[in-house]
């Protein structure tokens, strides 16, 4: 099956990017790298009747160092990730070097992988974990959005037909920090059917534990977070309580999964 018959334009920067989107609102699209968009349009699962072809607008392509943070730009590639570690963002690297296969981090963007909210997407779990900040541009100006509350549900967000992503505020982290990050995949280059992120930093009071590859956005495990923090360890017990929390309708064998998860990301703080 191929796509619908649909109108292409390719905008020469982000505010004639945004102009396109709210002339159709609804039936528009922005396309950057193409890996998720692709092949839904294949598929018909998507017709939009305008692709609004942002991979060439340079704002959306840079990466820069704020001093406490840095700034990527959403039509970034995992590959550029990959190969650019940040100082003082090592897992950036770690975790684009873990998506899909190398030809799909050529061309996929840390926006788009975002804006498509796949549940199992490693973004939406890394970029809440780390404390990211989502900035959205559209025909109002610009909004910031945390990463933790950017994805509503699976394949929905905070984001309006109108509105394109533009960058992403990643903190620094510590010299004290660590950071844990671990899936399960049937394969290598899949999507996981479970995956989990620690972070604690005490320089910058940060401690956070995500599970993701849910049904839904990546969910928070504040009470484990909390233990690490005070006493470095968490309970076989007390995370899977957790994870009854944020998912009840979890089946024995999936939390077991998804607790196994937890335990081998809060293992390589350790």
């Amino acid at each position: 099956m191929k796509a619908a018959a649909f109108d292409y334009v390719r905008p020469k920067d982000l505010i004639e990017a945004v102009k396109q989107l709210a002339a159709m609102p609804g039936e528009a699209k922005p396309l950057a790298g193409g890996q998720s968009l692709g092949p839904m349009l294949n598929l018909r699962l998507a017709r939009p009747r305008l692709l609004v072809d942002i991979s060439k607008v340079e704002e959306l392509k840079a990466i820069a160092d704020e001093g406490d943070a840095w700034r990527i730009g959403a039509s970034v590639t995992h590959a550029e990730l990959e190969d650019r570690p940040l100082a003082e963002c090592a897992p950036l690297a770690q975790v684009a070097r873990g998506i899909a296969y190398r030809s799909v981090r050529t061309r996929g963007t840390l926006g788009g992988s975002l804006a498509h909210a796949d549940p199992a997407g490693d973004w939406s779990l890394a970029l809440a974990a780390l404390g990211a900040t989502v900035f959205i541009t559209g025909p109002k100006g610009t909004r910031e959005v945390d990463a933790a509350q950017f994805t509503r549900s699976a394949f929905a967000t905070v984001l309006a037909d109108d509105e394109i992503i533009e960058l992403v505020r990643v903190p620094k982290l510590s010299a004290d920090a660590r950071w844990g990050y671990y899936k399960f995949c049937r394969k290598t280059g899949e999507f996981p059917d479970a995956a989990a992120a620690v972070l604690l930093d005490p320089e910058r009071r940060a401690a956070r534990v995500y599970v993701g590859a849910l049904d839904r956005a990546p969910q928070p495990l504040d009470n484990v977070a909390q233990a690490l923090a005070e006493h470095g360890t968490a309970s076989d017990e007390m995370i899977d309580a957790a994870l009854a929390g944020v998912a009840p309708d979890m089946t024995p064998a999936t939390r077991k999964l998804r607790a196994t998860a937890v335990r081998r990301a809060i293992a390589q703080i350790a």
